[in-house]
C-alpha cells in the first residue's frame, strides 16, 4: 500500500504525544499537589501516630522506578525499612507473607494489571494498609485500596509514561515531606511545578548528539538519583532502541568497569546530596578510561559533558533531571528514526499475571 502524505511526512519530536504529555507535567503536578494536600497530610498524621514497621512497594516499569525513589526517601529520611516486592509472589505463587503493621504503596498509571491487583489484595488480606498511587481514580486498584491517591496526570496516550511517572515521584515526595513535617522539603515540593517548567527548557542537545549513533551505554546514579538512572535507562530502551543499563555508581567498580573504554557512553546523574562525591569519583574513573561521560548535576568535571539542570532541594532535584531527560529522549528517538509514541512490541496497558 502506498504511504499517505501524512505517513510520508517526517516525524517531528515536538508533535509527538510523548513530547506534548511530558510538557504538561508542571500543570499536572500543580493539580496533584492541591488535590492531595489534605489526604496526604491526614495520612502523614496517621503514620506519625502509628509508625509502620515496614513499607512495601509494588509497581512495574516506570512505576517501579518511582518505588525506588520512595525507598531511598523513606529509608534515609524516616528510617523505616522499605522494599520493592515482586507481585508474582501473590499472582503466580499464591503466597501471602504476613504484613500486619506494614504500609503498602501500590503505584500504577492504569491500576489494571492483574498481578498488581492480586498483590495489593493479598497484602490487604495479610494485614497491610494499602495506599494506591494511581492515575485512573476509578480503576480496580484505586477502588480496592484503603486509600487512593490520584496522580492527576490526566490522559496519557503515549506508550512511554512521562507525566504519570513524574506525578508518581511528586506524590511520593509530598507524602514524605508531610510525614517528616519538614518545612524545607514541603516548600521544595510545592515549588515542583515551577521547577519542572524550568527543567523542560534546559538544552540537553549535547547528549542527543553523543547518543545519536550509540548502541549501548551505562546510566549512573546513586541514592534518590538511582531512580532517575533506572527511568532514563528504561526510556532509552523503550523509545530510542538503545541498550541502556542502569547502575548504582557504587556497583560500577564491581565488574561493570571492565566494559568501560574509549568512547563508551555514560549518562550520569549527580544530585547535590551525600552521594555526590562518590558519584563524581566513579565518573572520574570512567573519564580516566576514555569514556564519553554526560553529566547532570554536581560540580563541573573536566572531560565530562555538562547537562544543565536547575538547582533545587537535593530530594527533588532528581525529579527535575527526569523532566529534562524526557525532552532529550524524545528528540533522540526521532533523530534515531523511532516513533517514541509507538515502541515496537509494547502497548500502553501491560496486563502481566
Amino acid at each position: 500500500m502506498e504511504p499517505t502524505p501524512e505517513d510520508a511526512r517526517p516525524l517531528i519530536a515536538s508533535e509527538t504525544r510523548m513530547f506534548r504529555e511530558a510538557a504538561e507535567a508542571p500543570q499536572a503536578i500543580a493539580r496533584q499537589l492541591k488535590t492531595n494536600r489534605d489526604r496526604l497530610q491526614a495520612l502523614a498524621e496517621r503514620l506519625r501516630a502509628e509508625p509502620p514497621r515496614a513499607v512495601v512497594t509494588y509497581g512495574r516499569g516506570s512505576s517501579d522506578n518511582a518505588a525506588t525513589f520512595a525507598r531511598y526517601l523513606i529509608e534515609t529520611r524516616l528510617g523505616v525499612l522499605t522494599a520493592s516486592a515482586p507481585p508474582s509472589v501473590s499472582s503466580v505463587y499464591d503466597a501471602a507473607p504476613e504484613m500486619q503493621g506494614v504500609l503498602v504503596l501500590a503505584i500504577s498509571q492504569s491500576g489494571q494489571s492483574p498481578d498488581l491487583l492480586a498483590a495489593a489484595q493479598a497484602a490487604a488480606s495479610a494485614g497491610a494498609y494499602v495506599v494506591a498511587l494511581v492515575n485512573d481514580e476509578i480503576s480496580p486498584l484505586a477502588l480496592q485500596a484503603d486509600l487512593a491517591v490520584p496522580l492527576c496526570a490526566g490522559p496519557e496516550l503515549s506508550v512511554a509514561a512521562t507525566k504519570s511517572c513524574l506525578a508518581s515521584f511528586s506524590a511520593v515526595a509530598q507524602l514524605v515531606a508531610f510525614w517528616l513535617d519538614d518545612p524545607a522539603l514541603i516548600a521544595a515540593v510545592d515549588g515542583l511545578p515551577n521547577l519542572l517548567a524550568a527543567a523542560w527548557t534546559e538544552d540537553w542537545s549535547a547528549a542527543e548528539a553523543r547518543l545519536a549513533d550509540a548502541s549501548d551505554l551505562y546510566v549512573l546514579g546513586r541514592g534518590v538519583g538511582f531512580a532517575v538512572a533506572q527511568e532514563a535507562a528504561l526510556k532509552l530502551k523503550e523509545t530510542c532502541g538503545l541498550h541502556a543499563e542502569a547502575l548504582s555508581s557504587a556497583e560500577v567498580r564491581h565488574g561493570p568497569m571492565a566494559l568501560v573504554g574509549a568512547g563508551f557512553p555514560i549518562l550520569a546523574f549527580a544530585q547535590d546530596d551525600e552521594t555526590r562525591e562518590g558519584v563524581e569519583a566513579v565518573i572520574q574513573l570512567c573519564l580516566d578510561q576514555g569514556a564519553g561521560v554526560m553529566k547532570a548535576g554536581g560540580t563541573g568535571q573536566p572531560g565530562a559533558q555538562p547537562l544543565p539542570t536547575p538547582r533545587a532541594h537535593p530530594l527533588v532535584e532528581p525529579i527535575a533531571m527526569t523532566q529534562s531527560f524526557y525532552r532529550m529522549a524524545c528528540q533522540l528517538a526521532v533523530a534515531r528514526g523511532f516513533d517514541p509514541d509507538r515502541p515496537p512490541h509494547l502497548k500502553k496497558v501491560t496486563e502481566t499475571t
